[in-house]
């Protein structure tokens, strides 16, 4: 089977600051020891033998805020320009500080670099300092921030919304404040809690979420809160996803190196393809493939 990876990340500790991977940190994941090396586009490509990995999108992987964040995209451009990288990553999703006054100046010099498709500046936000991704506060509530994720439709930007679940109702009234951008949902939404109110929050915020048009949402990272995992786990959030979603608006994807920490690539993709089994060829087709190259442009 052909498949995009529509998320995933590289890093050259060699080349790159990522202060994250250089000085641990308390993580909500747990000990993440094993993940910090040099992780290249080629080991991704070896991840598989299963599968034939025709496409993929990095997803900005916390290079050093304190640096200038084009540095990340121009060094993915110069990975993907090589021969050896088939291309990959097709598509760069790289940072940017949206509530910088200069913000428009780097989202310019970002789209100088062909396979640029959009920004993520991560919102997750709670009262638990370890669950406080977004240092910078509430950034949906921050007027600044608000000014700099509309400059992403002059510049042909999607943005790659990162959320907790109980921000999942604040993150729909600002997709359908913003139609003229695509909103792409990163990790299924994050359910990392898993009592019944918890995941009712969740499909309750994915409901809402999904009546925004602009919307569409990556099956990943599940098994970062479920590291025990098993397909039957896994399978009512997948199922939950596309349901709520639709077929057309989710697709799969890895996470990796980050959820290497939990499986193996091809057994990732396996356990998807068993849960949709049932679905459509042209369905499953959409999911591993066809809505990654449509959503990002590859």
């Amino acid at each position: 089977m052909k498949i995009i990876d529509p998320h995933h990340h590289l890093w050259d500790l060699e080349t790159n600051h990522y202060p994250w991977l250089v000085d641990p940190i308390d993580n909500f994941a747990g000990d993440y020891a094993s993940i910090r090396k040099t992780y290249l586009i080629t080991d991704l490509i070896h991840e598989t033998n299963k599968y034939e990995l025709v496409k993929s999108v990095h997803v900005q992987a916390e290079f050093d805020h304190d640096d200038d964040p084009v540095k990340e995209t121009a060094w993915l451009q110069s990975v993907a320009n090589d021969p050896d990288a088939r291309g990959m990553p097709n598509a760069i999703v790289g940072y940017a500080d949206l509530t910088d006054p200069k913000v428009e100046s780097v989202l310019a010099r970002h789209s100088e670099h062909p396979n640029i498709r959009g920004i993520r500046d991560m919102l997750n936000f709670s009262d638990d300092p370890i669950l406080r991704l977004a240092r910078r506060g509430d950034l949906m509530t921050n007027p600044e921030w608000l000014g700099g994720i509309r400059l992403l439709a002059k510049y042909g930007l999607s943005f790659d919304l990162q959320v907790w679940p109980w921000q999942l109702l604040a993150s729909a009234k600002l997709a359908k404040s913003i139609p003229e951008v695509q909103i792409i949902l990163n990790h299924t939404g994050m359910p990392l809690r898993r009592e019944s109110d918890d995941l009712k929050e969740w499909r309750s915020g994915l409901v809402d979420l999904a009546k925004a048009p602009n919307v569409s949402a990556k099956i990943s990272a599940l098994v970062m809160f479920d590291q025990k995992w098993t397909v039957e786990s896994l399978q009512p959030f997948v199922l939950d996803t596309i349901d709520i979603l639709g077929s057309d608006r989710c697709m799969f994807a890895s996470n990796f190196p980050v959820d290497k920490q939990w499986t193996e690539y091809d057994q990732l993709w396996t356990a998807y393809e068993e849960i949709t089994s049932a679905f459509t060829v042209d369905e499953r087709k959409g999911l591993f493939h066809d809505n990654a190259e449509r959503l990002y442009r590859i």
